[in-house]
């Protein structure tokens, strides 16, 4: 049976209204348009719907029938529609992002506070991981957008917005004096107690292509889970140490741990925001993502 579904959302206004006229005026329709659709449906029903009385109409027998099950689902459809719209004017909903303990703390940290202050009525989700686990829940689809950082294999699914360049140092505790000072050569490090993070973490891809290049090749005593750990190893002089400097900084502060220097840096690296094109951001992630650029941005004068 194909039925205008049109002519249940005006049976639905009637019934509710109990009144041709009220209905037509609520749909914004002519009175003789919301007589014709009634009669059309009672037509393709073979059911009469309403009776009319006095005040208006009431509906019949059968009337009460469909409007059990039509009710149902028109204030369903209503109600996702009103849901739909929080949404889109950001008065509910929810962002899901990836980030690495290493992103999260020196780069989104201060855009989720701003963001959770312009918009108090939206849940925040952060699944926190290294870049590989988060380029795997993005392409899930079970988070928005990952902020991640290279290296990572490009996909023609991805898109990647550059967000800020991040380098990384070497330190290490007072145990180890007597290499400050020195220029030291990458070749030197196989000698050493070296602590690192784990294998499936970006960063430890970029050291391990980077001293390959220049054959070295290194063989932890430590592998971590976190830049922090590697501090906190560090100043107690378990080994020498690799880390984005942020996560140095406080320790270099206080003399806890002291920078290698070596005849060669290593080059920065780019810090990215991560998308899946074959998934649209809800509004809520696009949100988040404009308040991120506009503050990388910056102000324009």
């Amino acid at each position: 049976m194909d039925i205008n579904l049109e002519h249940y959302r005006i049976f639905y206004e009637v019934s509710r209204c109990q009144s041709i006229t009220a209905a037509a005026r609520a749909l914004c329709v002519s009175q003789p348009a919301v007589s014709q659709s009634l009669k059309q449906l009672e037509d393709a029903l073979g059911s009469q719907l309403f009776v009319r009385t006095s005040r208006g109409v009431r509906l019949t027998q059968a009337g009460q029938l469909l409007n059990s099950y039509v009710s149902r689902g028109l204030e369903s459809i209503l109600a996702g529609e009103t849901l739909l719209k929080k949404l889109n004017n950001l008065e509910e909903g929810e962002v899901r992002i990836g980030a690495s303990d290493m992103t999260l703390r020196f780069f989104l940290l201060s855009s989720l506070e701003r963001f959770h202050e312009t918009y108090p009525r939206l849940k925040v989700t952060v699944t926190n991981g290294p870049t590989p686990e988060t380029l795997s829940l993005l392409s899930a689809g079970r988070i928005d957008f990952g902020v991640v950082t290279m290296p990572f294999a490009n996909r023609p699914e991805l898109e990647k917005r550059t967000v800020r360049q991040v380098k990384d140092c070497f330190i290490a505790g007072s145990k180890f004096r007597a290499l400050a000072g020195r220029t030291l050569s990458f070749n030197e490090l196989p000698g050493l107690p070296f602590i690192c993070l784990e294998k499936n973490t970006s960063s430890r891809r970029y050291l391990d292509e980077f001293l390959e290049k220049r054959q070295v090749r290194l063989e932890p005593e430590f592998e971590l889970a976190t830049s922090d750990m590697i501090v906190q190893f560090a100043i107690r002089s378990l080994g020498i140490g690799c880390v984005m400097e942020e996560f140095a900084a406080e320790a270099l502060h206080k003399g806890e741990v002291f920078r290698l220097d070596f005849a060669e840096e290593i080059p920065e690296r780019d810090m990215c925001i991560v998308t899946d094109r074959r998934s649209p951001l809800s509004a809520a992630a696009r949100a988040l993502l404009n308040l991120i650029m506009r503050e990388q941005a910056g102000p324009r004068g």
